[in-house]
């Protein structure tokens, strides 16, 4: 169960950051998600709008640790790991 639960935990943190971003672009911009992509990339500052949507990934992080979820929880934290690296070179 192992590597099971570490991948399921995983594909949890990627649909949290995304849907953080989703979220964060929807309702905190006067654009929507396609196009506000779009205009925060041309400005440069996509990288931080996919941070501050990573920021629901730690409330998933927690609610799976209370749930004894260890396994799941290592893999949110290795989502957040590729998702640094890809913010990185973005």
């Amino acid at each position: 169960m192992g590597k099971k639960d570490l991948m399921i935990g995983f594909l949890i943190g990627i649909i949290g950051a995304f849907l953080g971003c989703f979220i964060f672009l929807e309702f905190f911009t006067e654009y929507g998600f396609i196009e506000g992509f779009t205009v925060m990339k041309n400005s440069g500052i996509l990288n931080k709008v996919i941070t501050l949507g990573a920021i629901l990934n730690l409330i998933i992080f927690f609610i799976l640790l209370q749930k004894n979820k260890d396994t799941m929880a290592k893999g949110v934290v290795f989502s957040m790991l590729i998702i640094t690296v890809i913010t990185l070179v973005i």
